[in-house]
């Protein structure tokens, strides 16, 4: 009788998971214009349902927050210029500056990383180039599914059961480990070097703490999903919080070491 619960969710996954892919892929591939409106539109909709499921008394400030998040990303991607670099951090003082609001402190902190994300994820793509981005994007995805077949398979003991109750040791190191071997997949056919390898297996675990992050903020705010926009996966954060997680961490590691080109 269990079995069929188990797996309920997995053809809706698979079908919405797949479009999503494709038009993403799609889009990264295209890069410019139309990979920062994908951008823009999704920062939007997940500062919308941050500060929807933070505040469930207040939905039409959420969608007030989601349109500022939208237009202040589209200000800094289309305008280039740096001195508007700081409207990123609107929504999240904005969110900050009101008074007695519910989990003030998640819901600022992640509406953090969700514009700097946003941001960083057409930087990068502009700056280092569509392979890096395709790499970076494939290794989440790669670390989801793992995840997702070991611990239903596999099962065993709880990653961070007060957390993410779901999230088994087995799913988190099958995350790593194939994303390694997707790293090595990318040593093969492009002129990254042996680094990719642990690199992609850091970037997994990134990508899973941007997971249990967004785990935290909706088991403390009694709720499970983010939305209700993707039949199967819930919302655009339940989605995305891995590539958050991916995202800032790249960012941080170009801060801190200069970000060879690379090529097929």
């Amino acid at each position: 009788m269990n079995a069929p619960r188990k797996w309920d969710d997995l053809a809706p996954r698979i079908i919405s998971g797949a479009a999503m892919a494709a038009g993403g892929l799609f889009l990264v591939w295209m890069g410019g214009i139309w990979f920062a409106a994908l951008a823009v539109v999704c920062a939007g909709l997940m500062v919308w349902e941050l500060a929807a499921m933070t505040d469930q008394a207040r939905p039409d400030e959420a969608k007030i927050l989601g349109l500022v998040a939208a237009v202040a990303l589209a200000i800094v991607l289309y305008t280039g210029n740096p001195y508007f670099t700081p409207l990123l951090l609107v929504p999240p003082l904005l969110i900050a500056v009101r008074p007695e609001r519910p989990m003030k402190i998640e819901a600022t902190v992640y509406a953090v990383m969700i514009m700097l994300a946003s941001y960083g994820l057409v930087a990068f793509r502009e700056g280092y180039g569509m392979l890096w981005l395709l790499w970076l994007v494939l290794v989440v995805v790669i670390t989801d599914i793992a995840g997702y077949f070991a611990g239903r398979i596999l099962g065993g003991p709880k990653f961070w059961p007060a957390v993410s109750p779901k999230k088994t040791w087995s799913g988190t190191v099958a995350g790593w480990i194939f994303a390694a071997i997707v790293g090595f997949v990318f040593l093969k056919i492009s002129t990254a070097g042996i680094d990719l390898l642990w690199i992609s297996s850091v970037l997994a675990f990134a990508s899973q703490m941007g997971d249990i992050a967004e785990s935290a903020i909706k088991r403390r705010a009694g709720v499970k999903d983010s939305s209700n926009l993707i039949p199967g996966h819930g919302g655009l954060m339940d989605r995305f919080d891995g590539l958050l997680g991916a995202a800032l961490f790249m960012l941080l590691v170009a801060q801190l070491t200069p970000v060879p080109v690379v090529r097929f």
